[in-house]
């Protein structure tokens, strides 16, 4: 009997009710980190600490290897070019928050198998690169062309399928301007690192982070649909098996609330002292920009108006935001919830589907106001 890529490939599946998880789910979070919340102090998260999440293997590509970055397809003017042509074009640096598209998977019931997120699965980085439009400006789009299709270098199997990781965006989207998409080569003013791309990578403000093609080698116009794996098959908002399913595309909105005071080893829970307690965090949204943030510290009982940083012209970044709360003795859940300017925002249960996916569903943060006399007997 012939060995197939199927006998190594899972199907998708969903946990059993009383399944925890499983040595391949553990596997998958090893691989692939999230941010550490209370790293939602940086603006701009530093690089070890942006979330990643890797599909298959970290290609290696050693400094002194020349990397060429093709666009073809339905253009008229087919190119080929090395790092240095890309450098020497005009280029844009942009502070752009990334999410994963599964951040919160691990919350769902019942779980979706696959990286079991909780909701760290972000982070925000100021990229460097080179406008996307201007790159098909000079191939010269032809008039019938439908999608721009996005290779990179990471090559695996999933769900029985050998695949290169390839993605794609409609014609307007690649060729626009808002949001403007990048062919970055810098992350926080130095070269990216292997786990984000390097040498190139592509950048979608506003998108979730699969579309953010990594080790990107080639740009292919089509006249077609592009209907690959992690188009047609993966990222898709279904129900049941076998849907066609509606496409994952923009962030929906979140806030994240910096978890206060300090933390449990296992459980995280945290524990403040009696008193003034400043609340802090982030908020973003890919669908509009934010317009409101909320803080709740009753389980989302009752709401309350925080105040929320200008965003300083950085449409597509996280916004920083601020909450006075008075702890008082006693067992607290603590909430935040964003809105944007288009009237989306978070829900109180989440709704549900097969990939976990666009999971907002609001932040639950508990916490231990310890009493006077046992805050006194803690140490600094």
């Amino acid at each position: 009997m012939g060995h197939r890529l199927a006998d190594t490939s899972a199907p998708a599946r969903l946990a059993a009710p009383d399944e925890g998880i499983g040595r391949d789910e553990l596997a998958l979070a090893t691989r692939n980190h999230g941010l550490p919340l209370e790293a939602l102090r940086y603006d701009v998260t530093p690089p070890g600490l942006h979330y990643v999440l890797t599909h298959y293997d970290i290609p290696y590509v050693p400094e002194d290897t020349p990397w060429r970055l093709a666009v073809a397809g339905r253009v008229r003017r087919p190119l080929e070019l090395g790092l240095a042509d890309l450098r020497a074009m005009p280029s844009v640096t942009a502070r752009v928050t990334l999410e994963c598209a599964g951040n919160g998977r691990a919350l769902l019931m019942p779980r979706p198998v696959s990286q079991p997120w909780l909701v760290e699965a972000v982070g925000t980085a100021e990229w460097t690169g080179v406008p996307l439009r201007l790159l098909l400006a000079e191939a010269g789009v032809d008039a019938d062309a439908v999608d721009v299709v996005f290779t990179g270098a990471d090559h695996g199997v999933e769900r029985g399928v050998e695949q290169d990781y390839q993605r794609s965006l409609p014609v307007a989207v690649a060729t626009g301007t808002e949001p403007e998409v990048l062919v970055a080569y810098e992350m926080n003013g130095g070269p990216l690192p292997p786990q984000h791309g390097h040498p190139l990578r592509l950048v979608v403000p506003g998108w979730y982070g699969m579309a953010h093609v990594k080790w990107l080698r080639e740009v292919t116009v089509t006249d077609a649909p592009f209907t690959g794996f992690q188009q047609a098959v993966a990222y898709r908002l279904r129900q049941e098996s076998g849907e066609e399913g509606e496409p994952v595309t923009r962030i929906a909105p979140r806030a994240l609330l910096i978890p206060p005071g300090f933390p449990d080893f296992m459980s995280r829970s945290r524990v403040v002292r009696p008193g003034p307690v400043p609340l802090e965090g982030r908020a973003w949204s890919g669908r509009a920009p934010v317009t409101r943030a909320e803080v709740s510290t009753d389980a989302g009982r009752t709401w309350h108006e925080a105040e929320l940083e200008p965003d300083g012209g950085r449409r597509w970044a996280w916004r920083r935001w601020r909450y006075d709360w008075t702890a008082a003795s006693g067992e607290h859940v603590l909430s935040a919830r964003a809105t944007d300017a288009e009237g989306h925002t978070q829900p109180l249960d989440q709704h549900w589907n097969r990939g976990g996916f666009v999971n907002n569903l609001v932040q639950q943060v508990p916490v231990l106001c310890l009493e006077p006399d046992a805050a006194d007997s803690v140490g600094p």
